[in-house]
């Protein structure tokens, strides 16, 4: 009986209340925050109403039923203090999880900026071609074949000059610069200077030559080596474009495959200075194949060797 006459004074509060509007101040701090309590206090609507009493404060929340009592005490049928009691660890309960629960602290994370210094590898390294006849690249499969790769290979070795002329690039300049650079690496190797020599090239040509040095000074204790001028031959083989972004083709590397056809003197030493290898004086007819790499997007980017093709 008592769970049903509380039950009908439940239900009389909420229609006594549906016929005007009332607003339930609740004060969060020293901002006042408004509950409008109009049709959903009605029992139909009896679920919209209690989620707002459960997201209300938990130090508020006896506040906010007297406040309920105070509106409504002109009327017979009052909330009992124990409804009250029963009403408000269930809101706490509801209140205990909400505030448990925290947006998670978005890290402030600033923008990594990775810069490539070298692809480091020869893009489609250079090879020597097998010769054919003219009839054969004319009416032959493979000829037409061969025909084709060939003006590919022509074409991108085109395109790559046609980018680089536009930084500037001039052909003499760079011979200029290209002879400078085979003349100081070789001196280096020589003299078996690690240190300058890293500048001139690229990572992991610099592996490759520390190597070759370390092998060479356990078998030799010195080395000579002179290179006579002027050169007998300098001459492009082919060029190639490194893009590595798709978006924004200026951002590339160019390779530059160059021979050189020099005379040379050599002459290695033992450790008690007696040669083992070679003649300073005499020259001999050398033919090496660098390419040489640079940067398109880099300011003040210089041509190294990032590579050495052996035939």
């Amino acid at each position: 009986m008592a769970l049903v006459r509380r039950f009908q004074t439940f239900r009389s509060l909420l229609r006594t209340a549906g016929s005007r509007e009332s607003f339930l101040s609740v004060r969060s701090g020293n901002e006042p925050s408004w509950i409008q309590a109009g049709d959903d206090f009605r029992f139909g609507c009896w679920r919209s109403y209690h989620s707002s009493l459960c997201h209300v404060p938990d130090a508020l929340g006896k506040s906010v039923y007297s406040r309920l009592y105070e509106c409504h005490n002109a009327n017979t049928h009052l909330l009992r203090s124990t409804m009250i009691a029963e009403s408000i660890p269930f809101t706490n309960e509801k209140r205990s999880a909400a505030t448990q629960v925290k947006a998670p602290q978005l890290q402030k994370t600033g923008a990594v900026r990775v810069s490539m210094v070298s692809p480091g590898f020869v893009y489609e390294p250079y090879a020597l071609q097998e010769k054919i006849s003219i009839w054969r690249r004319c009416f032959t499969r493979s000829g037409w074949r061969r025909t084709k790769e060939d003006f590919v290979r022509e074409l991108r070795s085109a395109y790559a000059i046609a980018k680089l002329r536009k930084t500037g690039y001039s052909k003499n300049k760079f011979y200029i610069e290209a002879l400078e650079l085979y003349k100081e690496i070789n001196i280096m190797m020589a003299n078996g200077d690690k240190k300058l020599i890293r500048k001139n090239v690229t990572e992991r040509m610099y592996s490759a030559l520390k190597n070759e040095i370390k092998q060479r000074e356990a078998i030799w204790s010195g080395v000579h080596w002179e290179m006579t001028e002027p050169v007998v031959k300098i001459k492009t083989l082919q060029a190639r474009l490194i893009g590595i972004d798709r978006t924004d083709l200026s951002k590339a590397f160019i390779q530059l495959t160059l021979e050189f056809l020099t005379k040379q003197k050599f002459e290695a030493y033992d450790s008690k200075g007696n040669v083992v290898s070679g003649d300073k004086n005499k020259e001999v007819l050398v033919r090496d194949i660098w390419v040489f790499e640079k940067s398109l997007f880099h300011t003040g980017a210089c041509w190294r060797l990032c590579g050495r093709i052996k035939l």
